[in-house]
Parts: structure tokens; sequence; C-alpha cells
């Protein structure tokens, strides 16, 4: 068997494993050293096991993802963000589906101190759900809405997935970052476009709200929003002013967070220690599949079978519009079974060197394939944000509503990837004001 058919039988077992639900970092770390060791032997193979788990965790950038984690976790269990969604609450109220609209923002403002989709969907289904409810919101409408806009999370930086990618691909993360806001902030207005057009049509999805609040309450809901404006200034203001790198910002973030906690006297010992739990536990998977996935970019170089791909498509001559098109099934399609973190970097070692053939940019092909791991987080049948929101909402509503609720949700989805990939300067005009 030549090292091409090892390459490419090495990925037909690994497809086949991850069918059989083997968990995704076992299935790339045992397949990447049984392939290494088919190719060049014993010795390379154990020697390459010792080696890239070191190299790859021992990355400079990479110590930004679980500081970024704690940020998010500290927001979370002292209770920063829940201002937000208040203020929002308040005033937007009047407005044809006022408290999905909040909802929205809500997210979008989490989403501004946590990298993660999951934390995000968690986080405001807590606050959103039973607020919508106890004005007689219709369930699938107030369930899907919160699962959707926690895919938010991963587009507004910081984001895990961008991180990842940026250090992957080798692109700089700031720039990602950059990027990420309009794709981020497109994603939020399809939503609120959503929402306004089926309440407005069906006007019985969400009772229009008839209470007037006062001004002053409207004023003093603004003033509990200031632990995330002062956190997302600091943070993200030294970030693209220059004063500290993305992997500094993370550290000064969780930092931040702590003390912002402390002085608003919201996160106790047990909430501390369950924070720093969370990341520890979060942070080890993520780093799990990243190094199954470092040794499969190894043991693809070995085989050829990533060189070969890349030839193969300029070989038949794919247009730009039939790559994208062949991309984006293939991401769709992985995003009904596989996790976010798991579908990238099992593609990327084989999707990196055929983009790198065709002149598109890293930083857009980045955001673009956060939106695609986004949109997969919604769509059955393993829409994790639809799960998350199940365990929260428990007996209220079934998985099948939360996914009837979403899928309103996916057609804004779909519509926002074409302008992304008609237009690449909504992603890369921000990015561009850097250079």
């Amino acid at each position: 068997m030549s090292d091409i058919e090892i390459g490419f039988t090495g990925i037909g077992v690994l497809v086949t494993l991850i069918a059989l639900r083997v968990p995704i970092g076992v299935s790339l770390i045992g397949v990447s050293f049984c392939g290494i060791w088919a190719i060049v032997g014993e010795k390379a193979a154990w020697g390459i096991l010792g080696i890239v788990p070191y190299s790859f965790a021992a990355t400079w950038q990479l110590s930004s993802v679980p500081m970024f984690l704690l940020m998010g976790f500290f927001c979370f269990h002292a209770g920063l963000t829940k201002g937000l969604f208040d203020a929002a609450r308040v005033w937007l109220s009047g407005l044809p589906g006022g408290l999905a609209v909040a909802t929205v923002f809500g997210a979008a403002g989490f989403a501004a101190v946590t990298g993660s989709s999951v934390a995000c969907a968690a986080a405001m289904g807590r606050i959103a759900v039973p607020e919508m409810m106890r004005y007689r919101y219709d369930v699938s409408l107030a369930t899907g809405t919160v699962a959707a806009a926690g895919t938010i999370g991963a587009l507004i930086p910081p984001s895990i997935l961008m991180i990842l990618y940026g250090i992957i691909a080798e692109v700089p993360i700031s720039q990602l970052f950059l990027g990420g806001v309009g794709a981020g902030l497109l994603t939020a207005f399809g939503y609120i476009m959503v929402i306004t057009l089926r309440t407005t049509l069906n006007p019985e999805l969400a009772p229009r709200l008839t209470e007037k609040v006062p001004l002053a309450a409207k004023i003093a809901a603004l003033r509990d929003t200031w632990p995330v404006i002062l956190l997302m200034g600091c943070v993200f203001g030294g970030l693209f002013g220059g004063l500290f790198t993305p992997t500094e910002a993370g550290a000064v973030g969780a930092f931040l967070s702590l003390v912002i906690a402390g002085l608003k006297g919201s996160l106790t010992m047990t909430s501390f220690k369950n924070a720093l739990l969370e990341t520890l536990l979060t942070s080890a998977s993520l780093f799990i599949i990243a190094i199954g996935a470092s040794m499969l970019t190894r043991f693809l170089a070995f085989s050829g079978a990533g060189d070969y791909l890349s030839e193969l498509v300029v070989a038949i001559g794919a247009n730009e519009l039939m790559l994208l098109v062949g991309i984006s099934g293939v991401y769709l399609i992985l995003g009904m079974f596989l996790e976010p973190l798991g579908a990238m970097l099992l593609t990327l070692p084989i999707l990196l060197p055929i983009i790198a053939t065709t002149g598109f940019s890293l930083v857009w092909f980045g955001v673009l394939l956060t939106k695609f791991l986004e949109i997969g987080m919604i769509t059955p049948p393993i829409g994790l944000n639809v799960f998350v929101i199940k365990g929260v909402v428990g007996n209220l509503a079934t998985t099948t509503t939360i996914f009837r609720g979403v899928m309103w949700f996916l057609v804004s989805d779909l519509i926002v990837i074409v302008l992304l990939i008609s237009f690449p300067e909504i992603v890369l005009y921000l990015p561009s004001l850097m250079d």
C-alpha cells in the first residue's frame, strides 16, 4: 500500500470511528499514530506522540484559551451579564417580540465576555426563557431564540474557535476578532428581523407589553450594565489599541472580571471554585482534540494525501464558487453530527492547503468557517445549543419544539452565509483598518 493510500485509508477509518461515537480526540490521536507508524515506522510514531502534545500545548498564544474561558466563567457565575438583558428588556419590550429581541441583544453582549456558544446559550436560557414565559410568549419562539442567539458567542470576540483557527492557520488573531464583529452583528440583525417579522405577522406568538416603563427606570437599568461595558472597554480597547496582545488580553480579562465581581460582591467561594473547575475541564477537552488534529496534520503530510487533494482540485479546475459550495456542504453536513471544534480540527489539515491555492483571504475564510460551525450548533439531530436549552427549561419544551423554533433562524443564517460570500468586505473592512 502506497503512502497516499495509507493516508486516505486513515481518513476513512477516522470517519468510521467518529460515526461509531468514539471520542473525536481519541480517534484523531489513534488514527494518526497508527498511520505514522505504517509510513515511517514505530520509533518515529512514538517520537511524534511524545513531541506533538508538548510542542502544541506549549504554544504561547494558546494560553489565551483558558484565560478567555476563565473570564467568561467568572462573568457567568458572578451574574455580571444579567444587567445587559435587563436593560435591553426595559428599553425594547414595547417592540414586536421585544423580549426575544432583548435576548438577542443580551446574547451579543454576553458574547463579548466569553468565547463559548454553549455558555452563551446556557446563560441566556436561564435569564431570558422564564421572562418570556411569564409574558406568555410561544414556547418554540422563546426557546428557539435563545438557542440561536447563543451562536453569536463564537462570532463576536473573544472566540475560542477563532483563536484555535488563528494558531493553526497562522493568521493574526486580532484580525480574526475584528472580522468576527461584522459577521456577528449581521447575524444578530438577521435574528432580530426574523423575530420582528414573525411576531408582526402573528402577534399571538409574542403578546405586546402594555405596561409603560418610566424613564427613570430605564436609566437605572442602564447603570447595571457597567460591569460588562467596563470589561469590554478595557480588554478590547487595550487589545486593538496595541497595549497588549490577544494572549495578554485573555489574562487581563480574567483578572478584571474577578476584580469587578469582587467589587460587586457577587462571586462566592463556591462559584469561584466552579469557574476554575469548568475552565480546567473545558480547556483539557479542547487541548486533547487540538493535539489530535495537530497529529493528523503530521500524518497527512507524511502520506501526501493533503497535497494530493490540493493538486486534484487545481487539476480539475474547479472555480472558486463551486469550491465554496462544496465546502459549505461539507460543514453543513458535519455540523449535523459533530461539535464545532471537532469538525474544524478534523477538516482544517485537509482544507487549508486547498484554500491556499485559491487566493482566498484566510481571515475571511476563518470567520466564514466559524459561522458554518455555529450553524451546526442548532441543526438537528446533534444541535448542542438545542440540548443545552432543553436542559435549562426541562419539561417546559420538548426537543422537537425547540428545533421547530430554531428552523426560522436557520433561514436567516443561510442568508448571512450568502452575504458573507458575496461581500467579503463585511468581514475584511475592520481588519483592513489595522494594516
